[in-house]
């Protein structure tokens, strides 16, 4: 596997009430900005996404944001970005956060952070790529999107191996090298090989 040199981390653009999710997420973005790890995310300035960028650049870290033009306001923007992308579409954010990541990291958010967790998981499920996606179960956030998962997998909807390919852990430094000591499924067999 090789290093993970950037990571897209997926998370909420409000904050949220739980201060030991924010005090993660600023020790996050240190971790990243010490590991030199890139950070490409939504590209705000505020919320939880801000709280991790923040902390990055605080710390001497590249972030790379990518956003949607019509989101693309002083009062949303992060303006002190290593470099800034802006896109036509959400699709077309997802498609230049994906490239530009080794990895993917999710971390507390709402519908969008959802939207993004499940649509990365499912083209892993479908061979599409190999990066490692790992949920950041900060003070129990997730503890019911897991114990969802493992109905799918009981009931026969989400095969065991596509699930604990996905990578969980509560702390940051468990869960990074998690994600680096990754090893991917084997491509499904049905799958074209030069659409890999």
């Amino acid at each position: 596997m090789k290093p993970l040199k950037s990571l897209a981390v997926f998370c909420g653009s409000s904050t949220g009430n739980d201060d030991a999710i924010i005090q993660q997420s600023k020790e996050l973005g240190q971790t990243m900005a010490k590991r030199n790890m890139t950070l490409v995310y939504g590209g705000a300035q505020i919320g939880i996404m801000g709280t991790v960028a923040k902390a990055v650049l605080d710390n001497g870290g590249k972030a790379i944001g990518v956003v949607p033009y019509f989101l693309s306001t002083k009062e949303i923007v992060n303006s002190n970005l290593t470099e800034l992308i802006e896109t036509k579409t959400m699709h077309d954010r997802k498609v230049i956060m994906y490239d530009k990541s080794d990895g993917f990291l999710i971390i507390p958010g709402g519908f969008g952070t959802m939207d993004e967790f499940f649509e990365i998981a499912t083209w892993g499920q479908l061979g599409l790529h190999t990066k490692p996606i790992g949920i950041l179960n900060s003070n129990g956030y997730y503890d019911a999107l897991i114990s969802q998962c493992e109905t799918m997998v009981a009931k026969g909807f989400l095969p065991e191996a596509n699930f604990k390919a996905i990578q969980t852990d509560t702390t940051i430094e468990g869960l990074l090298n998690k994600m680096q000591n990754f090893t991917p499924l084997p491509a499904p067999k049905w799958l074209k090989k030069d659409r890999l």
